[in-house]
């Protein structure tokens, strides 16, 4: 017997390229989702490459803009072009990545008797946890889905509590995935004790952190070096911090690097440093760091420490000094290094998009059925 294939309308509400985190992880996943046939709604420029995993793409035509006094006229023009869209396209489901952002909730008003299942990424938590009209907007978009997912059972709380646990049974948790089959370990494994070549991947700003490891950088006993790779709003106070600290020959800065380039970078380095302080929803790049050899030393977050658990090394959230501790102990004790570098391959093939698709497309199912 055929398999059924699903009619999904998906769509964010940006520049359809891998500038993201969560725009890489949609086109990764709906390549993965087997047997679907998948619209997604995004925003010009249209990277041509990366549109591949969907069988359509369409470029919306609203103005976009931010919450604020032109915020309502904006979400009707909005809903009046996905409505028009919806009517063409005839899904058997949408999937409304963003719980409360502009396009979800154009979806919402103009779904009609077409289920919807909402996706959480972790911003839209972030913004409704601090601002009012966000958390309304999340909790009519919640109302309106027949099921609401999280790739972590920490967020999956918060979006809860946020949304007064009115939905508690429409919640569930799909871990978020990587394609594992693209990842390559380093030939060697660690050797020796000594300062370690280090590397930070991701946006720069405040609730990233990345100032947490250039300050640990000051504290640390060994000579150890940190590659910094990304872009953001905080990059030139890091380097200034750098220069100010005499961490200059340690302390490198490098550009956001598309993903192939930085998987091939990745097994060049000793160790992977995360050091989110605030909200994280998943963080792709711990499984990307593991996947490829990599011990992590990370932030004691509840969503990472879910994630990792005892494959990576805990430090405070935020505290330079317990950062620094922790990297020096991984550099003086190699044969930890070596045991997280085996716990951190054995972890990171739990987290498999092929899975993440798997999990998803069931959902899809139940719910349409």
């Amino acid at each position: 017997m055929a398999a059924k294939l699903l009619n999904i309308l998906t769509g964010i509400n940006r520049t359809a390229e891998p500038a993201s985190g969560s725009m890489i992880l949609v086109n990764d996943l709906y390549g993965a989702m087997p047997d679907v046939h998948t619209t997604f709604l995004g925003r010009a420029p249209v990277d041509q490459a990366w549109k591949a995993a969907f069988e359509r793409l369409i470029t919306l035509s609203t103005t976009k803009r931010p919450h604020g006094p032109d915020f309502d006229h904006y979400a009707d023009e909005l809903t009046r072009e996905v409505g028009a869209l919806i009517e063409q396209i005839q899904p058997n489901v949408i999937h409304a990545q963003y719980l409360g952002f502009a396009l979800s909730l154009a979806f919402t008003r103009t779904a009609g008797n077409i289920p919807i299942i909402a996706i959480a990424h972790g911003p839209d938590v972030m913004v409704a946890e601090h601002n009012a009209s966000e958390r309304e907007a999340m909790n009519e978009v919640a109302a309106a889905s027949a099921a609401i997912v999280a790739p972590t059972s920490a967020l999956a709380d918060r979006i809860d509590r946020l949304t007064g646990r009115r939905f508690t049974d429409r919640l569930t948790v799909i871990p978020w995935g990587i394609p594992l089959s693209d990842a390559r370990v380093r030939d060697q494994p660690p050797t020796e004790t000594g300062p370690l070549s280090l590397v930070h991947a991701g946006r720069l700003d405040d609730n990233k952190s990345t100032i947490t490891a250039v300050e640990a950088f000051a504290l640390t006993d060994q000579p150890h070096h940190l590659t910094v790779i990304g872009e953001g709003s905080v990059r030139e106070y890091l380097q200034q911090r750098a220069i100010e600290l005499g961490l200059q020959d340690r302390v490198h800065f490098d550009p956001f690097l598309p993903r192939a380039e930085l998987w091939r970078r990745l097994p060049t380095f000793d160790a992977f440093v995360f050091t989110t302080k605030g909200l994280e929803a998943f963080g792709l790049v711990l499984i990307e760091a593991q996947a490829h050899g990599l011990p992590v030393v990370y932030s004691d977050l509840p969503g990472a420490r879910e994630i990792l658990g005892s494959t990576g090394a805990p430090y405070t959230p935020g505290d330079p000094r317990s950062l620094a501790v922790a990297l020096d102990e991984m550099g003086r004790d190699f044969r930890r290094r070596k045991t997280l570098t085996k716990a951190a391959l054995h972890n990171a093939r739990r987290y498999d998009i092929t899975t993440t698709g798997r999990q998803l497309r069931e959902l899809t199912l139940r719910v349409t059925s």
